[in-house]
């Protein structure tokens, strides 16, 4: 019972982690001129709002319990790249808010972990939450559509534009899936350490 509770942990804080990431991007395009998100009412926190029934739930939900691994998204949120003030650099900037947003909940976790005596329960689930955050980060700037490094690469790499053609099948995401799966835990692991200042060690309850 305690494994099954620890699975759904996991799950929340992935959940969490995936809707402040689009959030991010929807308020980066809103500070930019775009009020696309704002106005479809996703320019919340409310994770009912970004549900993606493959991302939040079917993938998340079969990894963490058949596979022992995790990797989530939620809805990607919209916003019209021809509304941004800033038409040479606003894309790439709404693409990077989400895995920055990401970065950000890291390294707040992170130096808490660092520098105060946190023990127990707490620590458990910081450290779970600077590990996912980090993973969840650099999973979207896998440059594979339809992560966001795909479409920081295209925009900063027009020629890289033939990266479209995954967007319209599974294969992309499946791919990136594999690549997160084999590199990104040894990645993770890195930058957490940088971050802590020692060793995940994947600390259950």
């Amino acid at each position: 019972m305690e494994f099954i509770y620890f699975k759904i942990f996991l799950y929340i804080i992935i959940i969490f982690s995936a809707v402040f990431h689009e959030f991010a991007h929807g308020w980066m395009a809103n500070y930019l001129g775009d009020p696309t998100a704002k106005y479809a009412g996703r320019l919340t926190l409310n994770p009912l709002r970004h549900l993606d029934p493959m991302g939040t739930v079917i993938i998340p939900l079969f990894l963490l319990f058949f596979v022992g691994a995790f990797i989530g998204w939620a809805k990607p949120v919209p916003y019209n790249p021809y509304n941004l003030r800033d038409q040479r650099y606003g894309s790439s900037k709404v693409g990077a808010a989400g895995p920055a947003a990401n970065i950000l909940i890291a390294i707040i976790f992170g130096l808490l972990l660092r520098f105060l005596p946190i023990e127990g329960f707490f620590y458990i689930a910081f450290s779970w939450i600077v590990y996912i955050n980090i993973f969840l980060a650099f999973f979207n700037l896998i440059p594979i559509p339809p992560l966001d490094g795909s479409k920081l690469l295209i925009d900063l790499f027009p020629q890289s534009q033939s990266l479209r053609i995954l967007e319209q099948s599974f294969i992309g995401i499946f791919l990136a899936i594999a690549l997160a799966i084999m590199i990104l835990p040894i990645i993770s692991s890195v930058f957490y350490y940088v971050i802590v200042g020692s060793l995940f060690s994947g600390l259950i309850f």
